[in-house]
């Protein structure tokens, strides 16, 4: 069983500000139950413990991925550090500002609010440049299936394209320019930011909201490898994942899925469409690519089972080398 003390272990930066989000996520919670105030139509600490949730499986993520890299580990430490200190940066701010009952993005209304909102916008392109790294040398990280190789590849592959997508919003909008209110960028598209939202997430109901395609594009670093994992377990079970390049079949048919909705979901947003009232084109869009892969996952299981291929040892199976890889990292 991994002990907190051998997790921490893998990157003690990343490790030690993903231990800081835990307390910060508690912290925010019991500032959500005592404090009433709002900022932009939003209780003032529900921002802040999204983040602390979302920065903590980031830097888990990334400190287990870069303790397992076979080469380039200095290179990879190093940026593991830098992205541990920008995400604290930011989170600091994001922090200070709900504290303050203020925006913490976009807001230049005052020096000191100029200068916040500059420190997180160079955290935040120094944490996408450290990352652009790690993510390139994953590529030469192999793992102990070509399924999971491939997930974590191209999950931070798309990952670092969800990250990216966070620039869309930091440009004026046109309102913005036309009557200057001390904001500069904006979350949403066609509306100001502040609008109705979905509860808890606050994506705007009402307008295009930036904010989905980069939550969704960043968590693909978490949601490809949990598929590929979870086809690993269960290739114990289920005769015909046993063979490990079903399981790669699926999982490229998933990070194509993924990447395709990705799309959809930023084109959506860019137009001003909310997320909750899909129409023409991006619903046309979305049920196509929901039937697509659907279509090729179904054909992959067939052509399967009535062309088995070699079997193979499943992820988690007895005497499986993810274990034994796992004991020659740490050791």
């Amino acid at each position: 069983m991994l002990s907190l003390k051998r997790a921490y272990a893998w990157h003690r930066p990343l490790m030690a500000v993903a231990a800081l989000m835990v307390l910060c996520a508690a912290v925010c919670l019991v500032g959500a139950a005592v404090d009433p105030r709002q900022v932009a139509g939003a209780e003032v600490w529900l921002k802040p413990l999204k983040f602390s949730l979302s920065i903590l499986l980031y830097c888990v993520t990334w400190a287990w991925l870069i303790a397992h890299l076979p080469r380039f580990r200095k290179v990879a430490h190093t940026a593991g550090t830098v992205i541990a200190v920008a995400v604290a940066v930011e989170q600091i701010a994001i922090v200070g500002a709900a504290a303050s009952a203020t925006t913490s993005h976009f807001n230049v209304s005052t020096p000191f609010a100029t200068a916040l909102w500059g420190t997180m916008a160079v955290s935040i392109t120094v944490l996408y440049v450290a990352t652009f790294v790690t993510t390139v040398l994953l590529f030469w990280m192999p793992l102990p299936t070509v399924s999971l190789t491939v997930a974590v590849r191209t999950g931070a592959a798309l990952a670092l394209i969800g990250l990216g997508l966070a620039f869309l919003m930091t440009g004026p909008t046109a309102q913005q320019l036309d009557d200057y209110q001390g904001i500069v960028g904006a979350h949403t598209v066609g509306s100001a930011d502040g609008g109705p939202g979905l509860p808890l997430l606050g994506w705007s109901t009402v307008s295009g909201d930036l904010r989905i395609p980069h939550f969704v594009g960043m968590h693909a670093l978490q949601l490809l490898p949990l598929f590929a994992i979870i086809l690993g377990a269960l290739a114990g079970r289920i005769r015909i994942l046993s063979d490990d390049r079903v399981r790669t079949r699926l999982v490229v048919v998933a990070a194509a899925a993924f990447a395709a909705m990705l799309a959809v979901l930023t084109t959506q947003a860019l137009i001003g469409q909310s997320i909750v009232r899909p129409q023409g084109g991006i619903l046309v869009a979305g049920w196509s690519v929901g039937a697509v892969s659907v279509a090729a996952a179904v054909i992959v299981l067939v052509a399967a089972a009535r062309h088995p291929l070699q079997t193979e040892r499943g992820l988690f199976d007895e005497k499986s080398p993810i274990a034994e890889k796992t004991e020659k990292v740490h050791s």
